[in-house]
């Protein structure tokens, strides 16, 4: 696996976040920062849209908009967003924060695009759904059907792995510390009601994540807010930390310097909301939606909600809390000698402990699964997308239906921390395939963004003038 550590690091060390960073540099100019200046429109065409009634039309085939949303965050809101930002803050330190807040804020625009070129792109498959993503404005737009089927098989790839095999993995982890869980038992139970989500298609994938989404975010990011709460004296200091170390040029008290804080803070926030990986814009390509720019600002919100509503609720119950010292936190993070309660999930639990007693642990060991549980179900949505790109075979989506549960039972019972290597070279080049496809196609999305937000403001007008 030497190889895959290599080729994972170097996709990731320094181009392919870069590529990141320039694409969604791209399409926020385009628009003139329109995630910050649109911020009332989009806002009210996602946010508030939820408390308007929306008829749904006769015959339609699709998912509401929330529902995608859901499914997408399903898949997006992983064990990173509890496990991956700490383990950036011991690495990167503070100021790792900062950064992600910048690669998520230039994100937001990519995965608008995303979302945009995802409903543009759509077709009607065989069932009358409707269906598309990276595979099909690929294949559609830029007319290259080869680097589009090549983005499916990765597709696969990456669902039975990162998607299935270390998330089952971390269910069944968490559930056997917990409650002494058998992991056999827990892979096979995960096994069953993943296969029984799945055959229902995208409509019961919807519904099942639009009544878990909610849950696991309120029950994590409400927990989160009243740690913060309580520690609210230590809440300036922490946004002090964050900025300080963010733009240090070399090590200051804590040690700290900028280049590994932005390294791990945009790293991780390309991983918590994948804007420009391309996978969740499969999710919004089934949403019941006629106007492509306006699923794309579900794709704003999206990237909002994962990094800078989940991973900012986790980095600061981190560093208002006390579990996490900067001084004494690098030389054991240079050294390779982290303990194992100072990283990762236990070093966010420890942060709601300090409020919740044991009771933190487990509010964290809860939402672990529940993040853990949605990535997967979401995941293997993807991964048969992936399969109906390549063949439109029953027998070939049926063997995929064969597999995912399968793969589900194995990473309960066996040691997958090889696994996160692969997870690294999948995701990098799937973003590799995608990226300079969001950056060719960028004058389309942008204007298609343009002509919506002009019609949006001429109805405005004409109601105005009738009043």
């Amino acid at each position: 696996m030497a190889f895959f550590q290599w080729l994972g690091d170097f996709l990731w060390g320094g181009p392919l976040l870069a590529a990141f960073l320039a694409v969604g540099l791209c399409y926020s100019f385009g628009s003139g920062f329109f995630q910050i200046f649109g911020l009332p429109v989009w806002w009210r065409s996602t946010v508030g849209s939820l408390f308007r009634r929306r008829r749904r039309k006769q015959g339609d085939r699709g998912v509401t908009q929330l529902q995608a949303l859901s499914t997408a965050l399903a898949a997006t809101i992983g064990t990173g967003s509890i496990a991956g930002v700490a383990t950036a803050i011991v690495y990167g330190g503070p100021g790792a924060v900062f950064w992600m807040w910048i690669s998520a804020l230039l994100g937001m625009m990519t995965g608008c695009g995303e979302k945009i070129l995802a409903v543009r792109h759509r077709e009607k498959g065989p069932d009358g759904r409707w269906r598309g993503g990276p595979m099909q404005y690929i294949a559609n737009g830029l007319r290259l059907p080869g680097l589009a089927k090549a983005f499916a098989l990765l597709c696969i790839a990456e669902s039975l792995a990162g998607g299935n095999l270390a998330q089952s993995n971390s269910i069944a982890s968490a559930l056997s510390a917990a409650g002494g869980a058998s992991p056999a038992a827990v892979g096979v139970v995960l096994a069953a009601v993943a296969a029984a989500v799945l055959m229902g298609g995208i409509r019961r994938i919807g519904r099942l994540c639009e009544l878990l989404v909610p849950v696991m975010a309120l029950l994590f990011v409400g927990s989160g807010l009243a740690v913060i709460a309580a520690h609210w004296q230590a809440v300036p200091e922490a946004f002090r930390q964050i900025v300080r170390y963010a733009f240090a040029p070399r090590a200051l008290a804590g040690g700290y310097a900028m280049g590994s804080a932005l390294r791990y803070g945009v790293a991780r926030g390309v991983f918590t909301n994948e804007a420009g990986v391309g996978m969740s814009a499969i999710a919004h390509a089934c949403a019941d939606v006629d106007e492509p720019a306006e699923q794309g600002m579900w794709g704003i919100f999206e990237v909002f909600f994962a990094t800078m509503v989940i991973c900012t609720v986790t980095a600061l119950v981190i560093l208002t809390s006390g579990v996490y010292d900067p001084a004494q936190t690098l030389p054991l993070a240079e050294g390779g000698g982290v303990p194992e309660g100072m990283l990762g999930a236990p070093l966010t639990a420890a942060g709601f402990a300090s409020l919740f007693g044991e009771a933190g642990e487990w509010i964290v060991s809860v939402s672990l699964i529940l993040f853990a549980f949605t990535s997967l179900i979401g995941s293997g949505y993807y991964g048969r997308r992936g399969v109906e790109t390549l063949t439109g075979s029953r027998w070939a989506q049926g063997l995929y239906l064969l597999i995912f549960p399968a793969c589900t039972v194995l990473g309960a019972v066996g040691d997958v921390t090889a696994v996160w290597q692969l997870v690294d070279v999948f995701n990098g080049l799937l973003a590799a395939a995608n990226l300079p496809a969001l950056l060719l196609l960028s004058p389309e999305a942008l204007h298609l963004l343009r002509v919506w937000l002009a019609g949006k403001k001429k109805k405005r007008e004409n109601c105005a003038q009738s009043t």
